[in-house]
């Protein structure tokens, strides 16, 4: 099933699967990063499984870094007997012999200490490889869920910062008539007083050519083709953080068009808002999937 939600990168999973001879506890921890970066923990019995996991969280994530911890703790319930390997243990006492001949003799439970003397209870592999990836699933999911609750408050925050941007460019749009009128009449009065033996024409044409610089209904119209790019794009979800990054760039190329052409007090101010808006934005589209 295709994922169609928002996704932030940052998480936490936890899951813990009981098998006959012990427990496995995973451990997941997600954050930002451009691409899917994992970095498995894993002891010696779970090893052969890696390929196996990072298939799965190849199939379920798309970026972030995640660091993927699994514990293997043997039960500790009531002891029914205890298995010494009476040859390994026969081994260190002569090579303890061998080493210091005249010394007191080996402390027995040192021996019992050293590594495989005392048999740990035997292990299903089968039963405890189970376990091992029905525990991986539950964390990862749980990671996913985080992911995804994150996320959509993230495209909530990021909806209502586009709304604002709606809002700015619909100000700027309903004044600009009115901006370009006071523009020409401001110019053309200007150059009538300080020009008068200049052909009227002339000046005409100097009013269109510096009305023209100060038009930006092109930047307005273009800002509104980003603000529906994005909805959509956060409409359809998924890996969307890349896509999401391009845009913002393109919000604050026109945002810096605006602020470079504005020549009255309201479009100032309209691209001063719009550059704040575009950089709480950016700021939370960095930790979108």
């Amino acid at each position: 099933m295709a994922n169609n939600k928002v996704r932030s990168m940052t998480a936490f999973g936890r899951a813990e699967v009981n098998y006959s001879t012990g427990t496995a506890v995973w451990e997941m921890r997600s954050v930002n990063h451009r691409y899917l970066e994992p970095h498995f923990r894993l002891p010696e019995a779970g090893r052969a499984l890696e390929p196996k996991l990072r298939e799965l969280l190849r199939k379920t994530l798309n970026r972030g870094k995640v660091e993927m911890t699994l514990n293997l703790k043997a039960n500790s319930g009531e002891v029914t007997g205890i298995k010494v390997n009476q040859a390994l243990a026969q081994e260190l006492l002569n090579a303890a012999a061998q080493v210091a001949p005249q010394s007191q003799p080996v402390n027995p439970l040192e021996i019992l200490k050293w590594p495989g003397v005392i048999a740990e209870p035997e292990t299903d592999a089968e039963e405890q490889a189970k376990a091992i990836l029905d525990g991986f699933r539950q964390a990862l999911a749980q990671v996913v869920d985080n992911r995804e609750r994150e996320g959509a408050e993230l495209a909530g925050f990021i909806e209502a910062r586009i709304k604002g941007i709606d809002e700015q460019v619909a100000t700027v749009r309903a004044l600009l008539p009115q901006i370009l009128q006071n523009q020409r009449d401001k110019l053309r009065g200007r150059l009538e007083e300080l020009l008068e033996e200049i052909d009227r024409d002339r000046i005409e044409q100097e009013i269109a050519i510096l009305a023209q610089k100060a038009d930006v209904d092109e930047e307005l119209d273009r800002l509104d083709a980003h603000i529906t790019e994005t909805r959509r794009v956060l409409k359809n979800g998924g890996p969307i953080g890349r896509r999401l990054d391009f845009l913002m760039q393109e919000f604050n190329r026109e945002a810096n068009t605006l602020s470079s052409k504005a020549v009255v007090t309201d479009t100032t101010q309209a691209a001063v808002e719009l550059k704040v808006l575009i950089e709480q934005m950016r700021e939370q589209v960095q930790n979108i999937e």
